[in-house]
């Protein structure tokens, strides 16, 4: 009798470890990637110029019926006005994005005035939550200058005054890819592509700006590659971002070359790209139904065009209007249009087996756009139900 409940109990035990060996592959299948924007922290004292509240850019959602009475925009987040600096606040939000099938963070992650800005996100909630175990991040290094856009007591303004600029010399630069190897790169969560970290740039004009030309950032971006591979890794993904018009190949002989765009991006080193945002490539005021068609004829032209590898993008929607009062607006961005433009992605993600599994979604929290996963009073969950449809329910 006793061997045969050891038997049975061994049998109980193989059963459970075959199943969450099958229930890790199933959900291992895709690495859904939502980018998140970490201005909403109320612990950060250097975002209470742009948000005196201090609570963040969530000043921005929640004024947003006081500053314009009436105005069509009255969004509100279920999960209400959350501090995702706290980790208890970012082990819900974990929870809750492996659930549905998100389970990489792109961290828009920001340096300004010789030093990090809006870390604490990153720093006090995500990387002390304690089940990020169950998530894995990278960094897309949000290197735009930052202009009027954030404070809404002077977005009104149509001006275009810098006050921070994006752009970092070659010691910065250094300063910079030395304190995120060490910081972030060798975090056991951080996300990697054949053991490569992934590290993602926005903004490439301001990154050759800064930098002093095409073979200067050339020769910037080998040393980040060698600075990775001493501190003990096979090599670095370089990502970036793609845009319509970053592509400035101005530093290099077009007459020597058929294809000179694609021999930029070769000249600098990156590996891969994807796109932030459907408002970089495309006319967002429109039907997303078609947005999301031309976003895919865009993956199809990219794939043709260049010989760097590309992840499928899906932006949930866009409509800047909390930030500026008028801007374009995407029409009828439901789950259910969001769902057939992610089931796009996962198509072309299964039809390109030599590619990892990535596909980038903005975003996590980008409520000022409206462009978000969270759950809020005129969707609910649906955007996280989309994705757990398609990436979770829908795979075999």
């Amino acid at each position: 009798m006793k061997r045969i409940l050891i038997r049975c109990a061994m049998i109980v035990c193989a059963t459970l470890c075959v199943c969450g060996i099958q229930a890790q592959q199933k959900k291992q299948k895709y690495d859904v990637a939502a980018f998140l924007y970490p201005a909403y922290a109320s612990d950060d004292v250097r975002l209470r110029p742009f948000w005196p509240m201090g609570i963040g850019e969530w000043e921005t959602v929640m004024t947003m019926q006081q500053r314009n009475p009436g105005h069509y925009w009255d969004r509100k987040p279920l999960w209400g006005y959350i501090n995702e600096a706290d980790p208890k606040v970012m082990e819900m939000e974990i929870e809750q994005a492996t659930k549905h099938g998100v389970n990489v963070f792109i961290f828009d992650w920001y340096w300004y005035d010789g030093r990090p800005f809006m870390e604490t996100t990153l720093n006090n909630g995500f990387l002390k939550a304690e089940n990020v175990e169950k998530m894995q991040f990278y960094l897309m290094w949000a290197n735009h200058d930052v202009l009027n856009l954030w404070d809404t007591r002077l977005a009104r303004f149509n001006e275009d005054n810098v006050i921070w600029q994006g752009k970092v010399d070659r010691e910065e630069f250094e300063k910079i890819c030395r304190r995120n190897i060490e910081k972030y790169f060798k975090h056991p969560q951080y996300y990697k592509i054949d053991g490569k970290p992934v590290f993602m740039i926005y903004d490439l004009p301001n990154l050759i700006n800064g930098l002093g030309g095409v073979e200067q950032t050339a020769e910037a971006l080998e040393w980040f590659r060698r600075e990775v591979r001493k501190a003990g890794f096979p090599d670095l993904e370089l990502q970036f971002a793609m845009w319509s018009i970053n592509l400035n190949y101005s530093g290099l002989d077009a007459s020597k070359s058929d294809n000179p765009q694609d021999d930029f991006i070769r000249k600098l080193g990156f590996d891969s790209s994807t796109h932030y945002q459907f408002v970089h490539f495309t006319d967002v005021n429109r039907e997303y139904a078609d947005i999301a068609k031309d976003a895919e004829a865009e993956w199809e032209r990219i794939e043709k065009e260049y010989s760097f590898k590309y992840y499928p993008h899906v932006s949930v929607g866009w409509d800047n209007s909390p930030r500026t009062v008028h801007s374009a607006v995407v029409k009828n961005n439901t789950p259910e249009a969001f769902a057939e433009a992610l089931r796009r992605a996962k198509a072309y993600v299964d039809k390109h087996a030599e590619l990892q599994p990535l596909i980038t979604i903005n975003s996590w929290n980008e409520w000022t756009e409206t462009s978000y996963l969270q759950p809020c009073n005129i969707y609910g969950y649906g955007y996280l139900e989309a994705v757990k449809r398609v990436f979770i329910d829908e795979v075999e």
